[in-house]
């Protein structure tokens, strides 16, 4: 089933991680996988998931024990590495709300999962919050925050910051009005619950509140800057791992796409989302935010990847905030004040020119307006396209690495009723790839020159996220079953594996129990992009899963409809 080819090169760096594992600002582990150690890579342990949807959450590790979750309907399963063949420790399927299938499309994510302190944090795609033993997989609480009927769910993995676990609503396709709250991890108890649209008490908008741009400090935006009561259901959810920054208290999240899609539905700017926010983690408070994409026409958000970085800017250190943003800009913020410090393109756009430096927001191409009763062609980039999965950062390269999906849409305006539980949209999508470019590519962006380092060319959209490992390699998987690894200085292929399956999540590196740096992914691509087989749709139909149905017709199927953990280790 696996097919290797050797790597060639060798580099070494400290590298900083991005938060799919949702531990904000995290170093990753001095384990160093080099050139050396990917060259002989092997596959030790296979196992198969029996789950045809997409398996988005990266394996993660405790002590000798590898921890994986499912898709919903969702299982925690714990591998023990210190066997040979590594043998399951222990399992957990919670109850699931079948409801909650419905409510899921084109491969989004469906819940998450958090490893840390000898805990487990699972957020589960029909609402809830669970606490489990590491050692042994026993619940130690379970709370329902999120209502499958309303069309609300849980998509981010849980954050922990400090004695909270940070979870956020997804929905925003059913009119659900996003919100973001904390529990306390001892209990599961809400400590607070705040929202992304409404009255300023609502969204915690108080005297600490200082928007990096003047536009945003008004009164109640969240409510005046969109028609009598079409706030309240607006959407704008939890987009994407948050980030927490332990030494000033900060949590910074993105918040995801007005509803419903289509805008003349919604004139007005559409506070607050498609855009960031930072928070004071204790309270939830906010302090300052960007409104990224203002009256998003073309169902964006602001997701894309956080990372937190400290690094040299401009001669000085700083405390930044790295965001690769599906309008196909990378941002440069300063983490406590939300100033963007550098905001350049790095896929094809043709729906602004440039940043506004004093608004901060998308200069608009008024040619690409999207307004009921007409279709606007060639819409560049797509609502899933842009940063599409998490990126990483490495500190000794100061390159960003992004998982790109470099995809256009033809999108129609239309009328849609909201009715709690039943999607509220108000469009009719078709993609295809932007001309002249690859659909899918592994951008390496030279964070401090703000520009492309180097960057490799893909078949399909790139729709897992990047493992950056402090020895100086990248690793990321294809679409077409591929697990690869590349230079993190030249972008040089070193080494592939085939999987047999999509790859949608990041890989995870981790010291084995012979105590050299170890290799796992979980593959499976569900009814993700060009795999209507998956989805059991008629490819015909050009605008279902969102347009996505037949984008590439020529990407081969998968062999095995379940997802599959493979773990590497060299000799």
């Amino acid at each position: 089933m696996l097919a290797v080819s050797r790597m060639l090169r060798r580099s070494c760096g400290t590298i900083l991680l991005a938060g799919l594992a949702a531990f904000a600002v995290t170093v990753q582990d001095a384990i160093g996988m080099t050139s050396d150690d990917v060259a002989r890579l092997q596959p030790v342990f296979t196992f198969r998931t029996n789950n045809a949807a997409a398996h988005t959450e990266a394996p993660q590790i405790y002590g000798l024990r590898l921890i994986v979750m499912t898709p919903f309907p969702h299982r925690v399963m714990a591998f023990d590495l210190a066997q040979s063949p590594p043998a399951l420790a222990w399992e957990y399927s919670p109850a699931a709300n079948r409801m909650a299938i419905g409510l899921q499309c084109c491969g989004a994510p469906s819940g998450g999962m958090t490893v840390a302190d000898g805990r487990v944090l699972v957020t589960s795609q029909d609402g809830h919050v669970i606490l489990l033993q590491a050692r042994d997989g026993q619940p130690l609480w379970n709370v329902t925050v999120a209502n499958p009927a309303q069309g609300e769910t849980l998509a981010a993995p849980p954050l922990l910051a400090g004695a909270s676990v940070i979870v956020g609503s997804s929905g925003d396709d059913f009119g659900v009005r996003g919100w973001l709250a904390a529990l306390d991890a001892a209990s599961g108890r809400t400590l607070w619950k705040l929202f992304n649209t409404g009255p300023d008490p609502e969204v915690g908008l108080g005297p600490r509140f200082h928007p990096a741009h003047p536009q945003d400090a008004g009164r109640d935006l969240g409510v005046t800057s969109w028609p009598p009561a079409a706030w309240q259901p607006g959407g704008g959810g939890l987009d994407g791992p948050a980030v927490y920054d332990a030494a000033a208290n900060l949590l910074i999240h993105a918040t995801g796409h007005p509803a419903p899609w289509n805008p003349t539905a919604r004139p007005g700017e559409n506070h607050w989302t498609s855009g960031l926010f930072a928070r004071a983690a204790d309270t939830g408070e906010a302090l300052w935010y960007d409104a990224i994409n203002p009256h998003d026409q073309y169902g964006l958000g602001a997701g894309g990847g956080l990372i937190a970085a400290d690094i040299d800017w401009q001669g000085s250190r700083r405390a930044l905030l790295l965001h690769p943003d599906r309008n196909g800009h990378v941002y440069v913020l300063d983490r406590g004040t939300g100033e963007i410090l550098s905001a350049e393109p790095f896929l094809p756009i043709t729906t602004s020119h440039g940043i506004d430096p004093t608004s901060g927001v998308p200069r608009p191409d008024a040619r690409m307006s999207v307004s009921a009763g007409s279709t606007t062609r060639d819409i560049c980039p797509a609502w899933p396209a842009g940063a599409a999965a998490e990126p990483a950062f490495a500190a000794s390269t100061g390159l960003l690495y992004i998982p790109a999906s470099r995809l256009c849409m033809d999108m129609a305006a239309r009328d849609a009723s909201f009715n709690p539980g039943t999607p509220f949209t108000g469009a009719t999508v078709r993609m295809r790839p932007a001309q002249g470019v690859s659909p899918g590519a592994l951008i390496a962006w030279d964070v401090a020159a703000a520009r492309l380092a180097w960057q490799i060319d893909e078949a399909a959209p790139l729709r897992g996220g990047v493992l950056a490992t402090e020895g100086g390699t990248v690793f990321y998987g294809t679409l077409d079953g591929m697990l690869k690894a590349v230079d993190a200085r030249s972008g040089a292929r070193l080494w592939q594996a085939g999987l047999g399956a999509g790859v949608v999540s990041r890989p995870t590196e981790f010291r084995g129990p012979d105590g050299r740096p170890w290799v796992a992914v979980l593959a499976g691509a569900g009814p993700l992009v060009g795999i209507p087989s998956a989805s059991e749709i008629d490819p015909r139909d050009a605008s279902a899963l969102k347009g996505s149905v037949s984008l590439l017709p020529d990407l081969p199927p998968q062999r095995d409809r379940s997802g599959v953990l493979v773990v590497f280790r060299p000799p």
